[in-house]
Parts: structure tokens; C-alpha cells; sequence
């Protein structure tokens, strides 16, 4: 027996869709072959998910009382009426048509879940990472331009900044232009700063930290003192 048809064999077993001498017979084979017997409880617990969504259905009053007066009346000549014959060899070629589409779905859902997981567990290289120095030469915080612009600052030392204050990081994307504002530090601790509009980071672009007024400052350009700069350089990868 192929792996193919023992799944459709259990699958109908479980269905209640195989004959008295299909269900012996797989039931002779789970009690001779472990694999056999796990593929079968494995089944059977896939299959109960879905048998426990179904809701429970309350008789109508009188339904057996009705089903045996039904019972009293059948004619006792002996004549049976003549049976309707299903073939099952069609409801079997449909159930492996549905279970091969299922399963199909199954994987392509598992390894859209991969491909999903492997782009967000997998970080962005950055495009630039710059060092920024305070007056005394000292490094006092790192900074990684992704091509996105999403900036990573990330502080290498606490700042005395006064609670009615906060630290604001900014760049200059144009030599020649103002600086631009990449976010605030509120919590005076490393932060991961987006912004949409800019081009992406180059080498030799400037990074910069001010301490401004509450909320940022109120020009949009640094008016206060400045905590640390630095220039980028691209990261060897």
C-alpha cells in the first residue's frame, strides 16, 4: 500500500466512509505497525478539532415516540424497498482531490510563514554608521542610517539633560542645506527614529544630538547646545 492511499484509507475509516472489512483491516495494520498506528491517533486528533465545532442538536419533544409510531405502521408483508447504491469510488476520487488541494494550502501557508519570518527575524544592514563625539573627543552615542531611513541612535553614556528638556538628533542629508530633525529622545535612552521624505544616508553626512525645549525645539532647526557629532563612514560588510 502506497503512503497515498493508507492516508485516503483513514481518512474514509475516520469519516465512517470505508466498509466493515477496510476498517479490520486498518485496524490490523495500527496494531502491527507503530508508524501505522501513530498516523492513525494523529488523524483521528486532526479530525476531532473540527468535530468539536460542530453544535450539539437538542431532539425535538416526541421525535422517538413519532419514529416508533412510524415503526407500528410499516407494512409486515415482507417487501423491502429497493436501496439506493452509492458508489463510493466517486466520493473517494473527491475526497483526494480535497485533501490534495488542502495540503497543497498548508504549504504554501507554511512557507509564506518562513519567507515572513525570515525577512523580519533577519535585520538591515545599516547604510552608514556614525560616531558622535562630545567637546572632550569622547564617543557618546552611535548612530546606524539604514537605507530606509530608519535611524538607530543608540546612547553610549547618560546624559545630564534637566527634566524640562530632551535630547533631539539630527542630520544634515544636503552639505549645504539646514539640518533635519530626525526625532526625539524623550525617555534619554536609545531610540529607533523613522522618517519619511529624505534621501537615503551617505558617507561624510552629519549626525548630531542638541538638548532642546520640551516637545522639541520650537524652530525646527537646533538652537541648543550640542551633546555630540559625528560624521558617517559605510560599514564594512
Amino acid at each position: 500500500m502506497t503512503e497515498r492511499s493508507l492516508h485516503l484509507l483513514i481518512d474514509e475509516v475516520i469519516l465512517g466512509l470505508a466498509d466493515d472489512a477496510e476498517v479490520a483491516r486498518l485496524e490490523t495494520m495500527a496494531a502491527q505497525d507503530p508508524d501505522v498506528a501513530f498516523q492513525l491517533a494523529r488523524a483521528r486528533d486532526g479530525f476531532l478539532a473540527l468535530d468539536e465545532t460542530a453544535e450539539t442538536l437538542v431532539l425535538p419533544d416526541g421525535f422517538w415516540s413519532r419514529v416508533e409510531s412510524g415503526l407500528d405502521d410499516a407494512p409486515v408483508d415482507g417487501h423491502v424497498a429497493s436501496a439506493e447504491i452509492v458508489d463510493l469510488s466517486t466520493v473517494r476520487r473527491a475526497m483526494s482531490r480535497w485533501r490534495g488541494m488542502a495540503l497543497g494550502s498548508i504549504a504554501a501557508t507554511v512557507l509564506l510563514a518562513l519567507i515572513l519570518g525570515w525577512s523580519v527575524l533577519t535585520p538591515v544592514a545599516p547604510a552608514v554608521i556614525a560616531v558622535l563625539l562630545n567637546d572632550d573627543g569622547e564617543a557618546i552615542a552611535l548612530v546606524e542610517g539604514r537605507p530606509d531611513n530608519t535611524t538607530l541612535v543608540t546612547l553610549l553614556e547618560q546624559a545630564e539633560v534637566p527634566t524640562e528638556r530632551v535630547m533631539q538628533v539630527w542630520t544634515k542629508p544636503d552639505e549645504d542645506g539646514p539640518p533635519v530633525s530626525l526625532g526625539l529622545l524623550p525617555t534619554g535612552r536609545s531610540e529607533t527614529l523613522t522618517i519619511d521624505g529624505l534621501p537615503a544616508p551617505h558617507p561624510q553626512q552629519l549626525y548630531e544630538i542638541t538638548v532642546e525645549p520640551a516637545g522639541g525645539s520650537p524652530t525646527d532647526l537646533p538652537t541648543g547646545p550640542i551633546l555630540g557629532k559625528g560624521l558617517a563612514r559605510k560599514p564594512v560588510v
